[in-house]
């Protein structure tokens, strides 16, 4: 008979001669409308995941990142280098690594002005990386709430907390903040975090891998699926930031402002404008039977000089938010006394007024969503929103 330590020996001996499985290759694209947003290719053998991906949000940078996860699916250390190529030379490349333990995390973020270094506590909540466009890290993020939901056996109706922390430089000011991870059904859950405005959506197989990504009900409309083989990321990568040396580093929904005067009052709209990028808008992209930002990012800003009746809605002087509220064959317009709130922060209980606009289908559709107001004497003219094919008006009356 054998002894324990010849056995355990025997153990070893075979557990060496075992070959480690192959690596397993895919990715994520990710696309609003017809725009890529980021690309993804990824490596995994085991608990190691490496991956190689670029993004443009805004800035286009490049990554590449190698993960080490533990038996549940939690990052355990995390090793990234990323190239912005917009930022200044002393910024351009920055080498982070993240140390996570059961009760902390430890990032060390290292560029050529210097080493930053900060520790978070997390209360023994499991901590998870994001990057808004690094679809392989929500891939994890949910793997691993979804793990523990079933090692707790959660109820149904519950959600796993998770705390996350950043890599990105705009970022670095801010701490651990907490998302949510909620199985809606059969392979699907949902996904909430402090910096997403709703919920996205996704799809698994039965391993709990990420099939498709859907940001529908947040503001970032991103779509994303799962690409079955590794893809070659670089020249990609040099195609963007190409075009952002070309054309400059833009905003997905540029920020702009209009003014314009009817007699002596004057207006001022300040908002942001989406793309159409091809996708479907009424009915999509802007919901039907629900309030819309009028645009995208911060609530649109809306001021006026002098007394006005827009739509039959009494504006006194002063400054507001505007918002729509479209149907399948008709649109409101509704002016709200609230300011400065993001886009998704919309609070009736401030609202000054809603009223019916016109609706038209126009043949040209217009790419860029524009506000604008047009004078037709010294006391009248037409609020208008165009985008896509439609085009509302409210008529503008100076009191």
């Amino acid at each position: 008979m054998k002894s324990s330590f010849q056995v355990a020996l025997l153990v070893l001996a075979f557990a060496a001669c075992t070959p480690a499985p192959p690596p397993v290759h895919y990715g994520f694209l990710a696309k609003l409308g017809n725009d890529t947003v980021s690309i993804e290719s990824v490596s995994r053998s085991g608990n190691t995941v490496v991956s190689d991906e670029v993004d443009r949000f805004p800035r286009v940078r490049t990554r590449h990142t190698v993960i080490t996860l533990d038996s549940t699916g939690a990052i355990r250390n995390l090793v990234m280098d990323i190239e912005t190529p917009s930022e200044p030379a002393n910024e351009r490349n920055r080498h982070v690594t993240a140390e996570v333990t059961n009760d902390t995390v430890h990032l060390t973020k290292k560029d050529e002005t210097g080493t930053k270094n900060y520790s978070f506590a997390t209360g023994g909540t499991l901590a998870m990386a994001h990057i808004p466009q690094m679809y392989s890290l929500t891939d994890l993020y949910f793997q691993a709430a979804l793990k523990r939901a079933d090692a707790t056996k959660l109820p149904a109706g519950d959600s796993i907390h998770i705390r996350q922390f950043y890599i990105d430089r705009e970022f670095d000011r801010f701490p651990l903040h907490s998302g949510y991870v909620k199985p809606t059904g059969v392979n699907k859950a949902e996904i909430q975090h402090d910096w997403l405005a709703g919920y996205g959506d996704a799809t698994f197989d039965s391993a709990h891998n990420m099939l498709t990504y859907n940001g529908a009900r947040s503001t970032y409309k991103i779509e994303v699926t799962r690409l079955t083989d590794s893809v070659n990321v670089a020249p990609i990568g040099k195609q963007f930031a190409a075009l952002e040396a070309s054309n400059g580093m833009k905003q997905l929904s540029v920020r702009d402002t209009v003014r314009a005067a009817i007699g002596a009052a004057t207006f001022v709209i300040d908002y942001s404008r989406p793309l159409a990028r091809g996708r479907t808008l009424l009915g999509n992209i802007i919901e039907y039977n629900n309030v819309w930002r009028t645009g995208a990012n911060a609530a649109t800003q809306f001021t006026t000089s002098a007394p006005t009746t827009i739509a039959g809605i009494k504006v006194p002087a002063g400054s507001y938010t505007l918002w729509t509220f479209p149907r399948e064959k008709s649109v409101d317009i509704i002016i709200n006394k609230e300011t400065g709130q993001w886009g998704t922060s919309y609070d009736r209980s401030h609202d000054l007024g809603e009223k019916p606009m016109t609706a038209e289908t126009v043949a040209t559709p217009v790419e860029k969503f524009t506000l604008s107001i047009v004078a037709t004497d010294a006391k009248h003219g037409s609020l208008v929103m165009e985008w896509g094919t439609f085009r509302w008006a409210a008529p503008v009356v100076v009191d």
